[in-house]
């Protein structure tokens, strides 16, 4: 009885661990794009690979999961750089993106 208790607690933590993953995962695209648009570069493949987590400490002292997902953007439309969004919980904490070349006018 107590092993199917643990394995139905396990079961149920693994499936609120992934909902929670999934819904930062949507956040960084969408901050990711919107930053993409700002810059005036092109986010490529419209997606967000998941890159670090670690546990940390926020400015007011508590506990939060820091993730971190990378991402490809072009500026010319040639080359492909690298770029980095850091979600604390499920804020936006930065955004790096490689130096990029940019197109003369």
């Amino acid at each position: 009885m107590a092993n199917e208790i643990i394995l139905i607690a396990l079961f149920i933590g693994g499936f609120f661990y992934w909902s929670q993953f999934q819904r930062v995962k949507e956040i960084a695209l969408s901050a990711t794009k919107q930053h993409c648009l700002a810059m005036e570069v092109l986010m490529l493949d419209e997606y967000v690979a998941a890159n670090g987590l670690r546990l940390v400490r926020d400015s007011h002292k508590k506990w939060q999961l820091q993730r971190s997902f990378t991402f490809e953007f072009s500026s010319t439309g040639e080359e492909r750089y690298n770029g980095k969004i850091i979600m604390l919980g499920q804020k936006v904490a930065s955004i790096y993106m490689e130096p990029y070349r940019m197109e003369a006018i």
